[in-house]
């Protein structure tokens, strides 16, 4: 079958003809994979920029981890029928040699990654702990099912944030987690949502399709001015952050409210420099996110299956496996929001 595998620690992936992975053992599904998600980890994994150091006793591996896919196969003690419509949290522990879903006793010390740290989901089947495979609401399709673990992520770092009604909320990026995290926020109760960028037009026209007009692009003026201007001179509840990029977090400071909170969600290459003082008498706090729990998957699925539709703009672009390494191009250039790979 063929499969996006990361071989070296360097730039680029590689498109390779693999064997099919091994009948499931006990405990375990196969997956046939139907849609998968090229995430922002997976292009700096692709362009190995700094913080992906880590993947390198694990390579090679095959990428991906927001898949969603059918059972095709199931080993003993599995309750789930085949042919079940799942999404897959990519979460695994590895103890004693095997392999556990999240929150099974056997977890051990390792804790692994589908994509990033074990095979994943670009390639047309994975073999995975049947606790990993979380079934879809017959309203959400593959594609939508391949949103539900950023979604989840954005989700919990929403929770992180204790966003409350009637909160106004800055997102820092506009990328795939960014509009989660609005999408997010609004579904806490937020009662305006601001998202920011830089020069980043085809992700503002999503997150406007998605409902959210108050998009800023720091190309044309500094981040605090426009959004001092469009809250009325006001300072923001919460800000959550998905740049990846330190400086957008001390950007965002000035805006914050006393006692305000703001997360990291970012994966950074870089340390970030904070202006202690002013952090400490304002009694900001900074908080990080990082993944998300099982519960958080199921409050997500919930959403999707109430409106499907209002989540389906985020994809821009579809594209078979076959074309997966022009799906990373596009998502690197960022002319694509989010790119979904069809196995």
């Amino acid at each position: 079958m063929l499969a996006l595998r990361k071989t070296t620690a360097g730039f680029g992936l590689e498109a390779l003809e693999v064997p099919e992975p091994p009948a499931p053992g006990p405990g375990e599904v196969r997956v046939r994979v139907e849609a998968v998600g090229i995430c922002g980890s997976d292009v700096h994994a692709y362009e190995w920029t700094d913080g992906y150091g880590h993947m390198v006793p694990y390579l090679p591996l095959t990428m991906g981890h927001e898949f969603a896919g059918r059972v095709d196969a199931a080993g003993g003690g599995v309750s789930l029928p085949i042919g079940t419509r799942v999404a897959v949290h990519p979460a695994l522990f590895r103890g004693s040699g095997a392999h556990a879903w999240p929150g099974d006793a056997r977890i051990g010390a390792e804790r692994l990654t589908m994509g990033l740290t074990a095979d994943g989901g670009f390639a047309r089947f994975v073999t995975i702990p049947a606790g990993n495979a979380l079934p879809l609401p017959d309203a959400v399709d593959a594609e939508l099912g391949a949103l539900v673990e950023p979604l989840a992520v954005a989700a919990e770092a929403v929770l992180v944030g204790e966003v409350r009604l009637g909160d106004t909320v800055l997102v820092l990026g506009p990328g795939t987690i960014g509009q989660g995290l609005a999408l997010m926020a609004r579904a806490a109760g937020a009662g305006r949502v601001l998202v920011a960028g830089r020069a980043d037009a085809p992700r503002f026209d999503v997150l406007r399709q998605l409902g959210f007009a108050d998009c800023i692009d720091i190309a044309d003026a500094p981040l605090a001015d426009q959004v001092l201007a469009a809250t009325g001179g006001k300072p923001v509840d919460v800000v959550l952050e998905a740049t990846g990029h330190p400086p957008s977090i001390t950007d965002a400071l000035p805006v914050l409210k006393r006692a305000g909170v703001l997360v990291v969600a970012g994966i950074h290459a870089a340390p970030l420099s904070l202006p202690l003082t002013a952090f400490v008498r304002n009694r900001h706090q900074l908080r990080a996110s990082h993944g998300s729990e099982r519960s958080t998957w199921g409050r997500v699925m919930a959403l999707l299956e109430r409106d499907p539709e209002g989540f389906r703009p985020m994809i821009t672009h579809r594209l078979p496996l076959a074309r997966g390494l022009e799906g990373f191009e596009l998502s690197r250039q960022r002319a694509a929001s989010k790119v979904i790979l069809l196995p």
